[in-house]
């Protein structure tokens, strides 16, 4: 039943991707300029993360231990978080929502059969099959597809 639960969520948490590019592309070119766009859109998720964190936080008796973190890593996110929904921004009114959001699926495919194989930050091992190189070829295809047709 979770499982069911988990996959549905994962399918929400990517339509809302699917609906952040275009609201930040129209919020850039009312601004005139994307980076701006990615910025406030930025602030004002951190905004609402650091409420909720602070509720979760004060609710739970929760005390965070910011020395356990590699310095590097309370950077790292938020950078290529930034530079995604900035490139998302500039990309949605030039190839559109469906391409971009395809491109963005495969991109995350490759990375995520990269960072597998290659266990990334405890990540467990997963080989590269040929069932998995299938999988993204037809991905890519099928993203090619719709931005070509």
């Amino acid at each position: 039943m979770m499982g069911a639960v988990w996959s549905l969520l994962g399918i929400l948490s990517g339509a809302f991707i699917a609906v952040q590019a275009p609201i930040n592309s129209q919020l850039a070119r009312g601004l005139g300029l994307p980076v701006a766009a990615a910025a406030f859109s930025f602030l004002s998720g951190a905004v609402v993360l650091g409420v909720i964190a602070f509720v979760v936080v004060k609710l739970q008796g929760i005390s965070l231990d910011w020395r356990a973190p590699a310095p590097w890593l309370f950077i790292a996110g938020g950078m290529l978080g930034g530079f995604y929904v900035t490139l998302s921004t500039i990309l949605t009114p030039r190839i559109g929502a469906a391409a971009l959001m395809a491109f963005l699926v495969a991109g995350q495919l490759l990375a995520g059969m990269l960072i597998d194989r290659a266990g990334f930050l405890g990540v467990a091992v997963r080989e590269i099959s040929l069932g998995r190189i299938a999988g993204a070829v037809l991905l890519l295809a099928g993203a090619l597809l719709i931005r070509l047709f």
